[in-house]
């Protein structure tokens, strides 16, 4: 451990682990001087709020930005606030999940809103004489105050008013200007929204009751001037634009032509399906532009607008002008003017929101005697704000005093990840899986983007789905695999994955990113990358074999009828000369490999005693000792950083896992101590004699030619 002393005359204290200077939180003294700590030794500079085992309450506590990440600032807010609220920081650092109501800090005045509510809590629980509070306690407290009619948040729900009337009259103001939502869940109104809804029933009732008093004015045709006033307003900018048309035709001639429509947009609507509700046939002139200004009301309009200048003609021109044939300008300035009060009228309306409640409704609800009695609810429920901000304020401090050092202990250093006490907020639990027991697996929200950057850890990762409850449960992990070997991971590959609360998932290996897992897997893989070659050379040399057998005796049975019909020809003589040839090639070959097998040997006999083992251990080196090197770089330079950056951290440190931490992070499977074991196997292979006569052959041969060197008849 060192020491390093800051400007501030504070004595830090750090601990080396993972390759790297790590600061111990050890006393409030540290948490005060927190803020002087340079930020280049803080292992993470921020991580997400989801994805770790972290209470997810204290965590949107400390996200004071509601941003989805805890950042260095935001922790030091929290860690100051809290040091503040007590009187001795030193309580922090014991992660206790009760929290002493005498070392609440009393004289702060956040202090003392807290003990106080801290006291009526307990009281209200039957527990008056208790001197600790725990989290379960504020948190059933909040929930319960979040549910009361009145919890102090200036919402009212109609749970808080007497009487079904007023209930009913609650919920038409929100169905009506909409609602807002209480601490409880439920829908309520606010001042703002009371207000907003009498501001809106008033002035949709002064609008009706000018209608009625100018009604003589306003109503051209009765009870029908409504729907003329619609029918007009439907076809207006369509037939304003006619007339428009026809007095530049009646300006000059040469436009007429262009005025009537472009070619191309009835171009356009050759290539297509024709159907009046086309968008490009609505666009086109309302009828045929005329320098006489005057607009029929037949069957020659534009199609797509004929059934609104139907309407038009039945419920404005029929009534008012009598049953014209055609619309002049004058005309339709006529119609305009008739219906133009009324039209005025409309426009001023006012209260679209409260409209669908009715007059009748609204005459009932907008009474000043409602409005005081809501408006007497809201602010009763507000004098309860200052109950539920304590009781808020008192569930922060009790979150902080039991979560704050776990935090730190996974953020400005990583003691609790490689002290191994207990787990880190990253590690989501524990796969089982080929005989082993991963305890560094991490959740991962997009496994194609994390595995992008987690390869660059040099970790030997496979990525699990997992599934739990018939599958409606999913979440994908990576585990890392630091000891044993990988002869036996695959895709497709079941384990059992159990999370930090002891559920047990269905785990599938989906995706592995290769890396060395061991030396001792470095040792061996030479001879078992010789022996898979080997074997796949047997197999490809047999598969051919036989390949070439069935094409063989295919084509024997395919020619055995011509062969019945010819001949058979014969036999060719024997060729001595060929025969001795072969004879000869071969025996060369056996000699070659007997010659060269007899220098190895005479050559290793040849040796003293004592270096015959140095020269096995030579060879063994010298075929095994590349990929154990190899290896061994390569788990120097294992890094967790990349994963964790993967999954939304930002890692400041490179933060390794040799090999002896990584044999602690990836158990292997091993016999109790004091076990009994019985060596007899029933369903044992059975034991092949040619192998100990070989062994024996061996043997024979090797001390033979040890007594003939050791007596010098080899020559």
């Amino acid at each position: 451990m060192k020491n390093e002393k800051t400007n501030s005359g504070h004595r830090w204290k750090f601990f080396r682990a993972g390759g790297f200077d790590q600061v111990r939180i050890a006393s409030g003294e540290d948490l005060l001087h927190l803020p002087l700590l340079d930020q280049k030794l803080w292992v993470a500079l921020s991580c997400p709020v989801t994805g770790i085992e972290f209470d997810p309450k204290t965590a949107s506590l400390i996200d004071t930005d509601g941003d989805g990440r805890i950042r260095v600032p935001e922790i030091l807010a929290a860690v100051r606030w809290a040091c503040e609220l007590l009187k001795d920081p030193d309580e922090l650092t014991k992660g206790n999940d009760a929290l002493p109501l005498a070392a609440i800090n009393e004289e702060h005045p956040e202090g003392a809103l807290i003990l106080n509510a801290a006291r009526r809590i307990l009281e209200n629980r039957g527990r008056g004489g208790e001197a600790f509070i725990s989290v379960a306690d504020t948190s059933a407290a909040e929930a319960v105050l979040s549910q009361e009619p009145f919890n102090g948040d200036g919402i009212i729900t109609e749970e808080a008013c007497d009487g079904p009337q007023m209930k009913a009259v609650v919920g038409d103001i929100i169905s009506a200007v909409g609602g807002e939502t209480d601490r409880s869940g439920k829908p309520g109104i606010s001042g703002e929204k009371l207000a907003l809804f009498f501001a809106e029933a008033a002035a949709y009732l002064a609008w009706l009751q000018e209608g009625e008093e100018k009604a003589a004015d306003l109503l051209t045709l009765g009870d029908d001037t409504a729907a003329a006033a619609a029918a007009l307003a439907a076809v207006e900018e369509k037939i304003d634009d006619f007339f428009a048309r026809c007095r530049l035709a009646a300006f000059d001639s040469r436009a007429l032509e262009i005025l009537k429509g472009q070619e191309q947009e009835y171009l356009s609507l050759a290539d297509k399906n024709l159907s009046v509700s086309l968008p490009e046939a609505a666009s086109l002139p309302l009828a045929a532009v005329n320098p006489d200004g005057l607009l029929p009301l037949d069957a020659s309009l534009n199609p797509a607008w004929r059934d609104a200048m139907e309407n038009f003609r039945q419920k404005a021109v029929r009534p008012l002008l009598g049953d014209a044939k055609v619309l002049g300008e004058g005309d339709w300035r006529l119609l305009k003017d008739k219906l133009g009060p009324y039209r005025d009228w409309l426009s001023r309306k006012g209260g679209a929101l409260v409209e669908p409640l009715g007059k009748e409704r609204l005459q009932q609800i907008a009474v000043e005697e409602n409005r005081s009695y809501l408006a007497s609810l809201i602010a009763r429920d507000q004098e309860r704000a200052g109950e539920f901000d304590a009781l808020v304020l008192l569930d922060r401090l009790a979150r902080y005093h039991r979560d704050l050092l776990t935090l730190l202990n996974n953020f400005v250093s990583f003691s609790d990840f490689y002290t191994r006490k207990k787990k880190a907020v990253f590690q989501a639990g524990t796969l089982y899986l080929d005989g082993r027991g991963c305890e560094l697996c991490v959740k991962v929200e997009d496994m194609a983007a994390h595995g992008t950057l987690a390869a660059l850890s040099r970790i030997y990762l496979a990525y699990c789905e997992c599934k739990r409850r018939g599958g409606e449960e999913r979440m994908t992990i990576a585990a890392a695999f630091t000891a044993g070997d990988s002869d036996y991971l695959m895709v497709g590959r079941n384990g059992v994955f159990y999370d930090r609360e002891g559920k047990d998932w269905d785990a599938t290996i989906v995706k592995i990113i290769e890396h060395p897992i061991s030396i001792r897997q470095a040792f061996w893989s030479p001879y078992k990358r010789l022996t898979k070659m080997i074997q796949e050379m047997i197999a490809k040399r047999a598969a051919a074999r036989d390949r070439a057998v069935m094409e063989q005796a295919a084509q024997k049975v395919e020619a055995a009828p011509k062969m019945e019909a010819a001949k058979p020809p014969a036999a060719p003589p024997f060729d001595i000369a060929k025969f001795a040839g072969v004879f000869a090639a071969i025996g060369l070959a056996f000699g070659a490999i007997g010659t060269a097998v007899t220098s190895v040997v005479t050559g290793f006999f040849r040796l003293s005693w004592w270096q015959m083992p140095l020269a096995l251990a030579a060879v063994v080196l010298l075929i095994s000792g590349p990929a154990m090197v190899m290896a061994w770089l390569k788990l120097r330079q294992r890094n967790l950083g990349p994963i964790l950056d993967a999954c939304g951290w930002a890692i400041n440190s490179r933060v390794k896992i040799n090999v002896t931490f990584g044999a602690s992070l990836t158990k292997t499977a091993s016999l109790p101590k004091g076990s009994l074991t019985s060596l007899e196997d029933p369903f044992a292979d059975k034991k092949i004699p040619w192998l100990k006569i070989l062994l024996f052959v061996v043997l024979l041969i090797l001390a033979i030619l040890f007594v003939i060197r050791r007596w010098g008849l080899w020559s």
